[in-house]
């Protein structure tokens, strides 16, 4: 079976309404918005035909708001209506998080679906976040997240959501990333996770049957658990939790603060 290349889910009428809201939420906070990507499952490669729009974002305030004896808010969150789930960080919350490093940030900045992308701020950022990447900091967030799904979702069960599956499956695949390319973070996408892996053909034969089914049926859509991917899955798992966490890191703070204070000059200037 051939897999799918990845395309977007998002029609040109529904990326209308996503820049409408992003533009609104910029007039709304006085912020600019420095970019903004797709983190559900449209991202990830795995959309159901009733999936919602889980749109992520990056932005920066005014140098005054940076100037203030108590820090403000540094998330700015649209109530969730219908398919919109859209919420974003303030850049030096986002650059915070990248020294740690941040799995999720991370991921953002690998989305291939952007609705808002600044390059000249995001070349620097990814920049900016290959010099924290530790695959071992990265590495037990994807075998808890892995973890606490397949305790939710599968444990003892005969049979699956689809959704679950995938919500299991992709980070497993992020820590069979890291095995095998330890250099290079992640990318979100499960279509980019798998193609430069050394994977099995027959576990990619049975995803790639899990994709299209997947793609097809909505968000509660069931099967049977599949033997070879709970394998695969219980092994990435399995070796994750023997990994000793890296607490060796380069100190970035004095350039991260170097970075904050350009970018947040640069909106001063518009």
């Amino acid at each position: 079976m051939t897999r799918p290349a990845f395309t977007s889910s998002v029609s040109p009428e529904t990326e209308q309404v996503i820049q409408s809201k992003l533009t609104a939420l910029e007039a709304d906070h006085d912020v600019q918005v420095l970019f903004a990507i797709e983190s559900g499952s449209r991202a990830w490669g795995f959309p159901s035909p009733d999936s919602d729009y889980d749109v992520r974002f990056i932005y920066v305030h005014r140098p005054d708001w940076y100037l203030s004896i108590e820090p403000g808010r540094d998330v700015i969150e649209l109530p969730i209506e219908g398919d919109w789930d859209i919420n974003g960080w303030d850049i030096r919350k986002a650059l915070g998080l990248l020294i740690k490093p941040n799995s999720v940030m991370l991921e953002w900045l690998s989305s291939p679906i952007r609705y808002r992308w600044n390059d000249a701020v995001c070349e620097r950022l990814i920049a900016f976040a290959a010099k924290t990447t530790f695959g071992e900091s990265c590495l037990h967030h994807y075998r808890n997240l892995a973890q606490k799904q397949w305790d939710k979702h599968v444990g003892e069960s005969q049979e699956v959501s689809f959704k679950a599956y995938f919500y299991i499956l992709r980070p497993a695949l992020a820590i069979s990333w890291i095995r095998q390319i330890p250099d290079t973070p992640p990318p979100m996408n499960l279509h980019d996770l798998m193609k430069d892996q050394d994977l099995s053909p027959n576990l990619v034969r049975h995803i790639d049957r899990l994709l299209t089914l997947k793609s097809k049926t909505k968000e509660m859509g069931r099967g049977q658990r599949i033997a070879i991917i709970d394998d695969f899955i219980q092994d990435q798992m399995a070796w994750a939790s023997d990994v000793k966490k890296n607490e060796d890191r380069l100190d970035l703070m004095a350039e991260g603060n170097s970075l904050l204070r350009q970018i947040v000059k640069e909106f001063a200037e518009v």
